[in-house]
């Protein structure tokens, strides 16, 4: 998969485009008519409440929009080798459905939470391009600094705290 990087002036539309295409998820013709169909226009968003099997489509439409934001985050905070970053989403079909992104340090150390997003999938619409900028740069905002913050303060393994702790 092809890493794309993020340009400075920050167009999230085009990026998660881009990062549909290069991975292969979607050709470019049908990539832009489904982000600009399932993310600018008035809500609710009539896509997902027509499709054939919402549970899927919704979990799809969270991984195509969050995705590239954690992958972009990621390769800013610059993770250590032995680490990754997990998404996981709970889908509801009524209420709000929740997103949650995972560090997981290595070594068999606890992972930490990033990010919870509450989203209303149903409603998550923007009235124009900038709008949908401003909220993807806040969630990457948010994930890359909790990721500066988890990386400079490593939890320690339970070996070393063990160690910490025995008579010298």
């Amino acid at each position: 998969m092809k890493s794309v990087k993020m340009p400075e002036t920050r167009n999230w539309l085009s990026y998660l485009l881009d990062s549909l295409v290069n991975s292969g998820a979607v050709p470019t013709w049908e990539g832009i008519d489904y982000l600009t169909s399932n993310l600018l226009g008035d809500a609710p968003n009539i896509h997902l409440h027509q499709a054939k099997s919402p549970y899927e489509a919704i979990q799809q439409f969270l991984h195509r929009v969050y995705g590239p934001i954690v992958e972009a985050a990621s390769r800013t905070a610059q993770l250590p080798p032995q680490a990754m970053i997990q998404m996981f989403t709970d889908i509801s079909l009524i209420g709000k459905s929740a997103v949650l992104v995972v560090y997981y340090p290595g070594h068999n150390q606890p992972h930490q939470l990033l990010l919870l997003d509450a989203v209303p999938a149903w409603d998550l619409m923007f009235e124009n391009s900038n709008a949908f900028d401003q909220w993807a740069e806040e969630r990457y905002g948010w994930i890359v600094s909790a990721l500066n913050t988890v990386c400079q303060d490593p939890i320690q393994s339970d070996s070393a705290k063990i160690e910490e702790l025995q008579p010298a």
